[in-house]
């Protein structure tokens, strides 16, 4: 993810805080919804242990927001950079290989070549279920989303973004309305507001008492998991789990949004000392979720076969073993991947960095040639061809 720089170089310890507490939010998401626990949760939705696990993973498409948010508000003013794509880039592909020849050695997997090629393929679906794959796309498009916010005058930034609120979260929160939409068409929305926080912090909405409004919308998403759970199981059992979740199921609903606006904003305004410790941690969140999540088999390794999440259900264990096994993978999660950055990364960019210049150059060929193509001259590439 993008580094939270700064102005003396050091990424901020409160956004890195706030970075960490969405990763173990998004954990917890997971913990809930891609393990064996569905099926009991919809069979029994109205059990106390089944509001519990409703209101502990009901956060995962917040965490996504928040996530983007960070992205916006840090890199409307700053600029992309090959070795900043690069870096990410080989982040995912590190993991897409090592957890594939780990299951293959565990006899998870077995070895076909196009099951081994698909692992250098970093981008492999745009739906809302590969935030991923969105995210490494949605990266080489803030170039161009940031010379629109160029021209933008304050009045028109403010336009286009309750346009675009009222087209993806205000109708896609109202029941029966269908909303298609990617991460990366929603990526582009949460952009421009998190930009718009750093362009316009005395908007008066964002600007006090945030505390309040950020606990006033987690508590109306809270409720709002009760009340739907309520409402859906009085409807249909077994009951679809997008009943409880509907105002929080996907990161454009409106109290996901509303809910990681508030908290993004409190934490960016949250005075805490600069602490070495939190920024290690929260430099190794993303890593946390390319582990964790990294393909269907790992999920059902970790989720099912280790924790064994849906054979605590109806224990008295169950509350305990939830908040537990988050905590727990995220601290191995941290771990694996700090190791990674120390002997992985770091040797590696060091590479890169005494080759770039060979790399780029490369890289521009390809791009003038693609240009050219287009009828665009080298020399006219980065500028207005338009006639």
């Amino acid at each position: 993810m993008i580094n939270t720089a700064s102005i003396n170089g050091r990424r901020d310890s409160n956004l890195e805080l706030f970075r960490i507490i969405t990763m173990l939010l998004i954990v917890a998401h997971h913990y809930v919804v891609l393990s064996g626990l569905p099926p009991i949760l919809r069979a029994h939705p109205l059990e106390l242990q089944s509001l519990y696990l409703f209101v502990f993973g009901g956060w995962g498409k917040t965490g996504i927001n928040c996530f983007v948010f960070i992205t916006g508000y840090f890199m409307c003013i700053s600029h992309i950079t090959l070795r900043k794509f690069v870096k990410l880039v080989a982040e995912v592909e590190f993991y897409a290989l090592l957890f594939y020849f780990l299951l293959l050695i565990g006899g998870v997997y077995h070895f076909t070549l196009k099951g081994f090629l698909v692992q250098f393929r970093p981008i492999y679906s745009l739906s809302s279920d590969h935030f991923v794959s969105c995210y490494l796309l949605f990266f080489l498009f803030i170039p161009f989303l940031n010379k629109l916010l160029e021209v933008l005058s304050r009045r028109q930034h403010a336009v286009i973004i309750l346009l675009l609120l009222f087209a993806y979260t205000f109708l896609g929160s109202i029941p029966g309305v269908s909303v298609p939409h990617n991460y990366l068409s929603w990526f582009s929305v949460i952009y421009l507001v998190g930009a718009y926080v750093r362009f316009y912090p005395d908007t008066p909405l964002i600007r006090t008492h945030l505390g309040i409004k950020a606990a006033f919308f987690v508590a109306l998403s809270i409720a709002s998991i009760i009340v739907c759970t309520f409402l859906g199981a009085g409807e249909k059992i077994p009951m679809p789990m997008g009943k409880a979740f509907f105002f929080v199921a996907d990161s454009n609903k409106v109290l996901a949004f509303l809910a990681s606006l508030f908290l993004f904003c409190f934490f960016k305004n949250l005075k805490i000392s600069y602490s070495p410790f939190i920024n290690m941690v929260g430099a190794s969140t993303f890593g946390v979720l390319l582990i964790h999540s990294n393909s269907w088999a790992m999920r059902n390794l970790l989720w099912i076969k280790i924790f064994d999440n849906a054979g605590f259900y109806g224990t008295h264990w169950m509350y305990l073993h939830a908040v537990l096994t988050v905590l727990v993978v995220f601290a191995v999660c941290v771990l694996i991947d700090h190791f990674r950055i120390v002997f992985i990364e770091r040797p590696f960019m060091d590479w890169y960095d005494r080759h770039s210049s060979l790399i780029e150059s490369l890289l521009l060929n390809v791009e003038d040639t693609l240009l050219l193509a287009m009828g665009c001259s080298k020399e006219r590439a980065s500028g207005d061809d338009r006639k």
